[in-house]
C-alpha cells in the first residue's frame, strides 16, 4: 500500500485536503492538465452518439418523376381538386374504388397539409412514407399511410395505392 506522500494530487484537488509533497511539485503541474484534458475527453466520447449510415439514394433517375407524381396527388387532395387528383390515378384504383369513397378522399372542409417521405422500391414501382395532416378541433389529426407510384410508361407515372 502507498503511503499518503507517494500519491500524486492535482492541485486543483488540492483543497480537498490531500497533502502534497514539495518535491513533486513538478510532476503535479504536469499532471494537473493531463488529468483534465482526459477527463473532458472521456465526457465527450461518452456524450458522441453513433449516427446511422445514410441510406443509399435511389439511382433510378425516373425516382425523380415518380416522387413529383406522388406530390402533386398529395397537393391535389390538399387542395380538395378532385379533377386533378383523378388524372393521376391508375386504372385499377379507379376501379376498386367508388365513386363516393374518391369524392369523400378529396373533399376538403378544412386546411390540410401532407408530409411525405424517402421512397423506396425500384424501377418502374416506388413506395413513399406519407402523413396526411387536418385540424381536428384545436388538435391536429395525423394519418400515417404510404402512397404508391408505378410506372405508366414514356416517363409517366401514377398513384397505385391510396394513403
Amino acid at each position: 500500500m502507498r503511503s499518503a506522500s507517494s500519491i500524486l494530487v492535482p492541485p486543483c484537488l488540492q483543497s480537498l485536503n490531500f497533502a502534497v509533497p514539495s518535491r513533486e511539485n513538478d510532476r503535479v503541474k504536469i499532471f494537473c492538465p493531463i488529468f483534465i484534458l482526459l477527463l473532458l475527453a472521456t465526457s465527450a466520447s461518452a456524450r458522441r452518439h453513433k449516427q446511422p449510415p445514410a441510406p443509399p439514394s435511389p439511382s433510378d433517375p425516373a425516382y425523380v418523376s415518380a416522387l413529383s407524381t406522388a406530390n402533386r396527388f398529395l397537393h391535389a387532395w390538399q387542395a380538395g381538386n378532385m379533377a386533378d387528383g383523378m388524372v393521376l390515378l391508375s386504372d385499377g384504383i379507379r376501379h376498386t374504388q367508388t365513386a363516393d369513397r374518391l369524392e369523400t378522399f378529396f373533399s376538403a372542409d378544412t386546411e390540410r397539409a401532407f408530409e411525405i417521405g424517402k421512397g423506396t422500391g425500384h424501377r418502374g414501382r416506388y413506395s413513399f412514407p406519407v402523413v396526411l395532416l387536418t385540424p381536428y378541433g384545436d388538435r391536429i389529426s395525423r394519418h400515417v399511410s404510404s402512397l404508391a407510384v408505378v410506372s405508366a410508361g414514356k416517363n409517366d407515372w401514377v398513384v397505385d395505392k391510396l394513403p
